[in-house]
């Protein structure tokens, strides 16, 4: 399967996008799309009858990430107590019971961490895996992520022949997809062919 992935900065040049696919025969379940706009993304899947894409979540990676970062603040917020206890001669008394407030903190840290690090897990805003799914760079799925986090609406039209690609690129282009450089300043073609596994 082959797939055309563009990008347009107006969420009304991809709808009409997606209404042109349709229009020459491309199915409804083999349309995508994605942007930040909620209720833009709504509208968009309500003209078209096209899915929003689901991006993959970050997994139990984030909640481990999280974990570790909230100990790690935890800990470095009370060690300067700590060591001003240790340092005065008359709090010294005092400097065990820092040590608990230290674990503590690492305790209390690492569990806020989690479950911030869980709730962010389970977003399916990311496309980047999805993109490299797909055989799209990692550099350029990284880039179409972050154009799509700031604005642009992203289309994706697959193609399990892989005989009517160029036709769908065509369209695109007709319908304003704009290319990676005008979006960043440098790059490749937003609009590509990209075949699974990279072909």
């Amino acid at each position: 399967m082959e797939s055309v992935v563009a990008l347009f900065p107006e969420p009304a040049q991809a709808r009409q996008a997606l209404n042109a696919l349709q229009a020459r025969g491309f199915a409804r379940e083999h349309l995508g799309f994605a942007l930040a706009d909620v209720v833009a993304e709504n509208e968009i899947a309500s003209a078209t009858g096209v899915s929003p894409e689901a991006g993959a979540p970050g997994g139990a990676g984030t909640a481990i990430k999280g974990t570790v970062y909230g100990t790690l603040i935890g800990v470095a917020l009370l060690i300067p107590v700590w060591i001003l206890l240790r340092l005065i001669p008359e709090t010294q008394i005092y400097s065990d019971g820092a040590l608990m407030a230290m674990l503590f903190g690492a305790i209390g840290g690492g569990g806020m961490g989690f479950l911030f690090g869980a709730l962010a897990g389970s977003d399916h805003g990311d496309h980047v895996k999805l993109l490299r799914q797909m055989g799209v760079p990692a550099a350029q799925a990284e880039r179409i992520q972050a154009s799509v986090r700031g604005g642009h609406t992203m289309v994706i039209a697959r193609d399990p022949s892989g005989s009517r690609t160029d036709e769908a690129l065509s369209i695109m282009r007709r319908s304003g997809a704009v290319r990676l450089e005008d979006v960043e300043g440098g790059g490749k073609l937003q609009s590509e062919r990209t075949g699974q596994g990279g072909h």
